[in-house]
Parts: structure tokens; sequence; C-alpha cells
């Protein structure tokens, strides 16, 4: 009897666990956490240290070395490049490496440095400046003052 209620109690907690860990798509899930400035910066020196030289500075992916590769780097300064892909996703590959992409080890960043890493990359499309936009028309010059008449107003 006492194992049937532990075996019903771990299967109600497992159940429990499994729905309440979907709830949300990684993406959504880690948007809503709050990031400070001291772990974002962090997360930049982490990203300077071992990404930009592939990826490059603003994330971009054009780099001399990744064009010596034969590299086609994602452009993480369009948002739509990463919008399908969810905060587990980049971990994962971060972690484990991808193609000639190598891994990033825990020795080398913790796993809380890694999820800042993925705010951060995130960070660089929202942080481009918005395109430049028209200039407006330049105003119309002055009339030309007609002879017998002063260009100064009130006279």
């Amino acid at each position: 009897m006492l194992k049937s209620i532990l075996l019903f109690t771990a299967v109600v907690l497992l159940v429990t666990a499994a729905s309440t860990g979907f709830a949300l798509p990684p993406q959504e899930a880690g948007a809503s956490k709050k990031t400070s400035p001291e772990q974002l910066a962090k997360a930049k020196k982490v990203y300077n240290l071992d990404c930009a030289l592939c990826h490059g500075e603003t994330g971009d992916g054009k780099t001399d070395i990744a064009k010596d590769m034969q590299l086609t780097l994602d452009d993480w300064t369009d948002p739509k490049t990463l919008s399908s892909q969810s905060d587990a996703a980049l971990i994962d590959i971060i972690r484990k490496g991808k193609g000639k992409m190598p891994p990033e080890d825990t020795g080398r960043a913790t796993n809380d440095e890694v999820k800042g890493l993925v705010l951060y990359i995130r960070k660089l499309a929202k942080d481009q400046a918005a395109p430049a936009t028209a200039q407006p028309a330049a105003a119309p010059a002055a009339p030309a003052a007609t002879p017998g008449q002063s260009a100064s107003p009130g006279r």
C-alpha cells in the first residue's frame, strides 16, 4: 500500500513539474527575466573574449576570420535572425558548439554567464539604431526684397 501511494505521489509530482515547465516558450520565459546592468556588462565581457572574434563586435557576423574560414554567420543585429530560436536552443549551441564553432565549456563560463550571453546576444538586435529618416526639406528662402523695399521686418 505504501509503495502505491509513493508511486502515485511521484507520478503526480512529475506531471506537475512537466506541465509547469512548458507553460511559456523558452524565449518568453527568458525575456521576462530582469537583467541587471552588471549582468549585461559581464555577458558583454564574455562575448568580447569568446565570441566577437568570429561573430563581430556588433554581432553582424561579418569578420575577417569568418571570411577566411568561409563561414556564413547569422547577423544578430537583425531581430528576425533569433526570433525562431529559443533561449534553451541558443544555450545548447553555445555549450556544445555548432559546425566549426567550438563549445563554450563550463570552465570558461558558468551556466548563469551563458544565460546572460544569450540575453546579450538578443540585445544586439534591439540596440541597433533605427534607420535614418529623411531630413526635412530646407525652409524656403525668404523672399528677396524688391527695390525700394527694406528686407527688415517692421519697416
